[in-house]
């Protein structure tokens, strides 16, 4: 049985109002290093093999501080990256309204394959993103950590359990977060989503974060 812990990066900034992420590459907050820091410590009693990770900042430091704790060098893979968002990326969604009008209540009609200008679909994002999951999940560790993204963890989240990618937003994925998935030799299985570690514990649902 292998076991792939799929992980949000730590806290990042965002500021208000609220501006598109996507690719924009920003660094952990103070919360950010110690839920990074939290995630380590439980990482090291599950005798992890491997720990992989998308190589903007806010993922590879949590992983620079998992894998320093576990002795792991960490793998960085370009197509674990987040949801391109193109001209998109830094506007709030004001602003994208007033810029591009009708495109963001056409992208909340076909969540799923809406792109916004220069930049990627969720199901653009599923066909980048799929492939080089399986390839870190069946490499033949046992026990592995991805250090991804939102986006990146839901469509890897909705594959496995056939939600329709027009949903995905109803999956939490907090910073910081792990959803645990098995993989039999068979299929994949996922026993929890959006967990979170509180005092050293690892516990079920959400923390209503953004």
């Amino acid at each position: 049985m292998t076991t792939i812990y799929l992980i949000r990066h730590g806290e990042i900034t965002q500021e208000r109002p609220r501006r598109f992420v996507g690719q924009k590459d920003l660094p952990l907050t103070e919360q950010g290093l110690e839920q990074a820091s939290s995630l380590a410590d439980f990482l090291a009693a599950q005798a992890i093999d491997r720990v992989a990770c998308s190589p903007l900042s806010r993922c590879r430091e949590t992983a620079r501080i998992i894998g320093q704790r576990l002795g792991v060098v960490p793998q960085i893979f370009p197509d674990l990256r987040e949801i391109a968002l193109g001209a998109w990326e830094g506007l709030s969604v004001a602003e994208v309204k007033v810029r591009f009008p009708g495109c963001y209540e056409a992208r909340g009609t076909n969540l799923a394959g809406f792109r916004p200008m220069g930049g990627e679909s969720f199901v653009d994002l599923h066909r980048r993103v799929w492939p080089v999951f399986e390839s870190i999940a069946l490499g033949g560790e046992e026990r592995m950590a991805i250090i991804a993204h939102a986006g990146v963890n839901r469509v890897i989240l909705c594959r496995i359990l056939r939600i329709a990618f027009k949903n995905l937003l109803g999956l939490d994925q907090d910073y910081g977060c792990l959803n645990t998935i098995h993989h039999d030799g068979k299929g994949y299985s996922v026993t929890a989503v959006n967990s979170y570690l509180a005092n050293g514990e690892l516990l079920p649902g959400t923390r209503g974060q953004e």
